[in-house]
């Protein structure tokens, strides 16, 4: 085992990915997408290892691309930590509908259009 002087940290691993998902208060998943040639075939495979990743801030948010460094056990499966958030998602936050909001907006066989109101019947003698 190496031993660091006081002041001094070891060097530690860190790694770039994108913020998957939002899993709980200050944790997040991090995909680190790579490729690596097949065993047999040598075809290029793209893999992805996902990390569970601490987000002191709660800044992250998902499709960010964020620098993670490796750090001592923090909970069961969380041994990473977000040092940067290196570029922020460009989707806008994302806000529920309902069927209700797309049927006014999309025209079916169900629907009829409001634009256009009904003539009134004239009335019969």
């Amino acid at each position: 085992m190496s031993i660091a002087t006081p002041g001094q940290r070891s060097a530690r691993k860190t790694q770039i990915g994108f913020v998957a998902s939002r899993s709980g208060d200050k944790s997040v998943k991090v995909t680190v997408a790579y490729k690596t040639p097949h065993p047999l075939y040598q075809k290029v495979v793209n893999r992805q290892t996902v990390l569970h990743v601490h987000d002191e801030k709660n800044e992250t948010k998902v499709g960010d691309k964020v620098e993670v460094m490796e750090t001592r056990p923090l909970s069961r499966l969380k041994r990473w930590r977000v040092v940067s958030i290196l570029q922020k998602a460009i989707t806008t936050d994302a806000v529920a509908i309902s069927e209700t909001d797309v049927a006014a907006q999309v025209p079916t066989k169900t629907t009829k259009p409001q634009s256009a109101p009904a003539a009134a019947p004239a009335p019969s003698a």
